[in-house]
């Protein structure tokens, strides 16, 4: 299969600039603490919680294909992941292959999988001229992804950016967002991999107390500290702490640092420099400001 690089590709009038089609850029999420609230309707569904949009991300192209195929590269691999082929047959796109660059590592909890459905909404809407608003495309990856049982909120944090709270579950048009209005430097170290829909499909009742109790915390004081101080008791009382992971956290508290687990995988992620002053090697961000949008950068 021949590289996107190499190919120019003709695109809708407002897609891109010239031949060269829109990309766009969906920053990464970890999520701190959630709930898990199920419902028959997709759009519906979802979570609440709260998490750190991330400078590190993925970078997202959708070209058109053979009528009647759908295909998804991750990092030029092809990858069998369900919520983007579900948004291309949402919007109707008979056939399309989706280009996916990830700065972090996939099934780690950062989003990854939402990151491919916004993003894939967001260019196939320009690609194939069609005609839907911000929220109906965060609406279409939204569901998308609960359908596909690999994410409950990171694509509408995703699409808000910065310290997103979740505090209703559901699509853009169904539940109600806030944020904690703060910055940071962010390091994290993955440890391995979780399975979000594993986590999902099983008894959620545990977990979504420990989130309830998580973000009544975090209302009472919205500040980047008790956000912090919530996901590691989360981790906890929801039963996801593995040992190693837990190693690491006591590593950061330690060394006076704050850090947490990310939901869902075995990462670790500090705010400033709390893994680096623990004595680890991590790979170093920023809590990302705006949420997904086009870009006519390119990769």
């Amino acid at each position: 299969m021949s590289d996107p690089d190499d190919r120019p590709t003709q695109v809708g009038s407002d897609a891109g600039d010239g031949d060269r089609p829109p990309t766009a850029f969906v920053p990464a999420h970890v999520t701190g603490f959630f709930t898990a609230e199920p419902a028959n309707d997709p759009t519906k569904a979802g979570s609440t919680g709260a998490g750190l949009a991330l400078s590190d991300g993925v970078t997202v192209r959708v070209e058109p294909a053979t009528p009647g195929t759908y295909e998804v590269l991750l990092d030029r691999e092809p990858m069998d992941i369900e919520a983007p082929k579900r948004v291309l047959q949402a919007l109707r796109v008979d056939g399309a292959r989706v280009y996916a660059r990830s700065e972090v590592p996939l099934a780690s909890g950062f989003g990854v999988s939402g990151a491919l459905a916004l993003g894939t909404a967001l260019c196939a809407n320009a690609v194939f001229d069609g005609e839907l608003s911000e929220n109906e495309l965060v609406t279409v990856a939204h569901g998308a992804e609960v359908q596909a049982g690999t994410g409950l909120g990171d694509v509408v944090a995703q699409a808000r950016g910065g310290v997103p709270v979740r505090l209703e579950p559901g699509a853009p048009a169904e539940g109600v967002m806030d944020g904690i209005p703060a910055r940071s430097r962010v390091e994290y170290v993955t440890l391995g991999e979780l399975s979000t829909a594993e986590v999902l499909s099983g008894d959620t009742e545990e977990l979504t107390h420990a989130g309830e109790r998580a973000l009544s915390a975090l209302v009472q004081e919205p500040t980047l500290p008790r956000f912090v101080r919530a996901s590691r008791r989360f981790a906890r009382e929801a039963g996801l702490l593995t040992d190693r992971v837990r190693d690491v956290v006591l590593d950061v508290s330690e060394a006076d640092g704050s850090g947490a687990m990310a939901m869902l995988g075995e990462t670790v992620f500090a705010l400033g420099t709390g893994l680096s002053d623990a004595g680890h090697d991590p790979s170093v961000c920023r809590v990302h400001p705006t949420g997904a949008h086009l870009t006519l950068d390119g990769w």
